[in-house]
C-alpha cells in the first residue's frame, strides 16, 4: 500500500483514536521505519523485522515513511506491500527529518504501541521481541540501549564517543527520576501511545526519544542492551544541521522545564 501525501505544516500528534488499554499480548504494534535514500537496505530490514515479529503472534504493521528519496525505495516497498499488506508506504513531500518522519507515521495508525527502528540495520531487528515483551509486561517505554549494562557503541572513534556522552550528560537535568534513561538519544524504541499527550513534538532533527522522555507521560522505562552496528549500505544522514537541531531542541526543553525566556 502506498500513500503519497503532502505534509501539513505544524501537524500535531493525534491521540484521539487511541485504542483501549487492556488488550494484553494482542495490542497492535505500529513500527515506523523512516527512510531517505535507503533502497540498498530497505528490503533486508523489512525481511528481518517480519522474521523477528511473525513468531510472536502479535498484530502489527510496518510503516515505511520515505522522505521522497527517488532512489527506488518506494518501488521496493510497494513490491513487498503487494505481498504483505501489513507493510505500508507513506511518502512525505516537501519535508525532511527523522523525527518528523516518525511522527508522520505515528499520526497515521491506530496502534496502541508505537515504535521506530532505523532502515540501515544498525539497530538489530532481533531485539524487537524483547522490546515488545517489555511493553506487554506493562512498561510505558522500552528502549534499545547502547549505554545500559551490556550495551555497546560499536566501532566508534574516541571523539565520537566523547560527543555522544556529552550529548547525553546535558539531558540529565531534563529527565524525571522515575523515567530516567541511560540512552535518551536512542533511535530504537517502543512507547505506549496513551503516554503521548503533552505538547507538540519538534518535527526536525533526530532525537525524538528525548522529547518523549521529557514531554510524555512516562511512568516506567526498561532499557534493553544491544551493540550498535555498522551501517549495512549507503551513507549516513548525520550532518551539522542535525547538531543544530539538537541544540534547538535542548533550548526548548530547558525553557519549558525551567521557565527560561518566558513571555511576560
Amino acid at each position: 500500500m502506498i500513500e503519497t501525501l503532502d505534509t501539513p505544516a505544524g501537524a500535531q500528534l493525534d491521540t484521539s483514536s487511541s485504542p483501549a488499554a487492556g488488550e494484553g499480548s494482542q495490542q497492535k504494534l505500529a513500527l515506523v521505519i523512516p527512510t531517505l535514500r535507503e533502497a540498498e537496505n530497505i528490503r533486508g530490514v523489512l525481511d528481518q523485522v517480519r522474521s523477528a515479529l511473525d513468531p510472536l503472534e502479535v498484530t502489527y504493521e510496518i510503516l515505511v515513511v520515505d522522505d521522497d528519496s527517488r532512489d527506488g525505495t518506494d518501488a521496493i516497498v510497494t513490491e513487498v506491500s503487494a505481498q504483505d499488506p501489513r507493510v505500508r508506504l507513506l511518502v512525505r513531500k516537501g519535508e525532511k527529518g527523522l523525527s518528523g518522519a516518525v511522527l508522520y507515521g505515528w499520526e497515521r495508525t491506530d496502534a496502541a504501541i508505537l515504535g521506530v527502528i532505523d532502515a540501515d540495520l544498525q539497530h538489530p531487528p532481533e531485539l524487537l521481541p524483547q522490546l515488545l515483551a517489555a511493553m506487554q509486561e506493562g512498561c510505558d517505554l522500552a528502549i534499545g540501549s547502547r549505554y545500559t549494562k551490556g550495551g555497546q557503541l560499536g566501532e566508534w572513534n574516541p571523539a565520537r564517543k566523547f560527543l555522544s556522552a556529552a550529548a547525553i550528560w546535558v539531558t540529565w537535568p531534563l529527565q524525571s527520576g522515575h523515567s530516567r534513561a541511560r540512552d535518551p538519544m536512542s533511535g530504537f524504541f517502543m512507547v505506549r501511545r496513551s503516554c503521548l499527550r503533552l505538547g507538540a513534538f519538534q518535527k526536525t532533527g533526530f532525537k525524538l526519544l528525548l522529547e518523549v522522555l521529557v514531554r510524555g507521560q512516562i511512568k516506567s522505562v526498561k532499557e534493553i542492551p544491544y551493540a550498535f552496528g555498522l551501517r549495512h549500505k549507503g551513507a549516513s544522514k548525520a550532518n551539522l544541521k542535525v547538531g543544530w537541531d539538537y541544540a534547538l531542541l535542548l533550548a526548548r526543553l530547558y525553557a519549558a522545564k525551567f521557565g527560561f525566556w518566558r513571555r511576560g
